[in-house]
């Protein structure tokens, strides 16, 4: 029997090469079976006995290492997916996954894995950082599959996956982080719409804090905090001069007196939060809102993923909507997996996973669970509820409308990423930092980080 090896941290990966066998000189680990000798005398006696004789032994499965952060209820029924379509070809998929998101933990464990030698044959990646694996020559270059996927995917994705000519990823779904989710029982209760505008918003949020409930759940922890913050950059201030601070990171932008604006209303959302804010994992921060301690979310659609894991339906149990003043924009994140070339050994497993992740099936079954739409210009939109169709519908609308998300890696490198996501987090916790304070901290971080104009 094959089974998949689950990863909480680099510390527990380390172990298992010497609990699985030695590595091979190509780096590629080899499977050691110590038995016992009543294991090894109950072994013999089955491989003699003449039934197994009889039978051809059925051929091992090819085993592809994939790295990657989808570990919640939703997640891993997504990972399902992928898992059972490739079980369908003989190929197993041996899990490699890190709790907690897509943060430094799993960026650290992909980065130690290559330089030891040991990169997994698959990985999660989002974003910018394609081009830097792939510019090392390290990426699986999927051309041998990936001929007539120009015409399928969104002009977005397939630029995002193409490299000098190439392709180096296979993409997977599209997620939408501007989403306003509200727990649909205590809007009805109270007799609530869901806000369009932001004056709208206050008002819902004053009713529901009368009403005693938190009217807005939210974690501390940074990666949430920016995602916050970038949402409302785009709703307050509009796609160009979103692009112009997370995209060109344009020193003149940051210190625009919109900047100071979103500031001071990012802080003041902290009234509608329960106090003080900690630091939870986003499960938690959804499981608020299920169980009505909260009324409303604001996060991408992989909330509406895990909602439905635990049995809560769109437009039933929970509703979702555009954070005020961004329905006309997509906040976009999109998932991927790009593949280690290594020696080649594992090339047409490998390729054999890109073309699943393309196919219509997979396309349509990962993002239902996942929460996200998927990458194709035309899918089946039969199965989809209300907010992935909003999703779609808006995606659709092309280019101008598509917003890359800075903090899950779409507008810009994880150093910058990194830098505003501390910057963001140390001014929405610590009031001893006005606004002018952090603008100025922002202005100086991208004059350090923006690249030189040639």
């Amino acid at each position: 029997m094959f089974k998949t090896i689950k990863i909480g941290s680099f510390a527990a990966w380390k172990g298992a090469p010497q609990a699985l066998g030695a590595s091979g000189g190509n780096g590629r680990r080899k499977t050691r079976l110590t038995l016992s000798p009543a294991l090894l005398a109950a072994a013999c006696l089955v491989a003699f006995s003449p039934s197994v004789l009889a039978a051809p032994p059925a051929p091992l499965p090819d085993s592809l290492q994939v790295l990657h952060w989808w570990t919640s209820a939703g997640e891993r029924k997504a990972v399902d997916v992928l898992i059972n379509k490739l079980a369908e070809q003989n190929i197993q998929w041996s899990d490699i996954a890190i709790p907690g998101g897509a943060g430094t933990g799993a960026s650290k464990v992909l980065k130690s894995m290559v330089l030891a030698g040991h990169a997994p044959e698959v990985t999660q990646l989002n974003g910018v950082v394609f081009g830097e694996w792939a510019n090392l020559g390290l990426l699986l270059e999927l051309d041998n599959v990936a001929g007539g996927w120009k015409k399928l995917l969104f002009p977005t994705v397939w630029s995002l996956i193409n490299n000098s000519g190439h392709f180096v990823a296979a993409p997977l779904g599209i997620h939408r982080i501007n989403n306003l989710y509200y727990n649909q029982a205590i809007f009805t209760r109270l007799g609530l719409t869901a806000p369009t505008t932001w004056a709208e918003f206050e008002k819902v949020a004053e009713r529901i804090r009368q009403a005693g409930i938190t009217p807005l759940a939210q974690s501390a922890q940074a990666w949430q905090l920016a995602t916050l913050f970038e949402t409302m950059v785009l709703a307050d201030t509009g796609p160009a001069f979103y692009r112009q601070l997370f995209v060109d990171v344009d020193p003149q932008a940051f210190a625009d007196p919109r900047l100071m604006q979103v500031l001071v209303h990012f802080r003041g959302m902290r009234q509608w939060m329960a106090a003080p804010v900690r630091e939870r994992e986003w499960t938690q921060v959804t499981h608020d809102l299920a169980d009505g301690d909260a009324a409303m979310l604001i996060m991408g659609d992989w909330v509406k993923g895990e909602l439905n894991a635990w049995g809560l339906a769109a437009d039933q149990q929970f509703g979702c909507t555009a954070v005020p003043g961004s329905a006309e924009y997509h906040l976009y994140s999109v998932d991927t997996l790009a593949m280690f070339a290594g020696d080649y050994s594992h090339q047409a497993a490998q390729e054999a996973l890109a073309q699943i992740a393309m196919s219509p099936g997979a396309q349509s079954d990962f993002n239902r669970f996942k929460g996200s739409i998927p990458v194709w210009r035309t899918p089946d939109t039969s199965k989809m509820d209300s907010c992935s169709l909003n999703s779609f519908r808006t995606f659709s609308k092309g280019a101008a409308y598509q917003v890359p998300s800075l903090v899950h890696r779409m507008a810009a490198d994880e150093t910058i990423k990194d830098a505003i996501e501390a910057e963001v987090r140390r001014f929405f916790v610590d009031d001893r930092i006005s606004a002018a304070d952090a603008q100025r901290r922002l202005v100086a971080m991208a004059r350090a980080l923006s690249k030189p104009v040639r």
